[in-house]
């Protein structure tokens, strides 16, 4: 496969509604629980150490946004992880919210990439997660984090396993991970190909 060469700068970081910027290109937003890998796989995407990457789960408690230069200039958003029990419920309700209202409002969203740990596949907050995203209409790929957890021979199993409780709209999801660098190009192309064929006037 050709190499598919990504990078990127962080343009924006907002901790409330009135502080998310103006749209202008189109938004990938990456969402999924804390700690399934989403930073490492943002600076694996972006070809360097971009995002901040904590061993505590729970840690990114903002909304980044990182203008991309890929063969169709877009924005990947960075949504907070969710379902960490250790925070505050006034803290977590507030995430919840800028989430929500994030997603709900933004003219420019055209996909969420759902990421789910490869080991435990879809858990009741990712479900949740997914039928609220296909109420309000917002096309999702999902993308099965830290594949080298799971021995070569048994990761097929597992992802015909996992495709069980995957919603029809989502498509076929694509299992990566940042350490052994797999499916990391599969997923810029798959990202490259979706944004191809969005209108030009998005």
């Amino acid at each position: 496969m050709a190499e598919t060469t990504w990078s990127g700068t962080l343009v924006a970081t907002s901790y409330n509604m009135s502080q998310l910027p103006e749209g202008r290109l189109p938004e990938i937003a990456f969402a999924g629980r804390s700690n399934v890998g989403k930073s490492s796989l943002i600076n694996a995407l972006l070809g360097r150490r971009i995002a901040k990457v904590s061993r505590e789960p729970g840690k990114t408690r903002s909304i980044n946004f990182y203008e991309v230069r890929a063969k169709r200039p877009f924005h990947l958003v960075d949504l907070p992880g969710f379902g960490f029990a250790k925070r505050g419920k006034a803290e977590r309700s507030q995430w919840s919210h800028l989430i929500e209202g994030y997603i709900t409002t933004r003219p420019f969203l055209v996909l969420v990439v759902h990421l789910v740990d490869f080991r435990h596949g879809m858990l009741e907050n990712d479900r949740q997660l997914e039928r609220w995203l296909a109420a309000s209409d917002v096309p999702v790929l999902i993308a099965f984090t830290k594949a080298d957890k799971i021995p070569v021979t048994k990761r097929s199993s597992y992802y015909r396993k996992h495709l069980e409780n995957i919603p029809p709209t989502a498509g076929a999801p694509i299992y990566v991970s940042t350490e052994k660098r797999i499916g990391i190009q599969e997923l810029q192309k798959a990202l490259d190909e979706f944004l191809a064929g969005l209108d030009e006037d998005l």
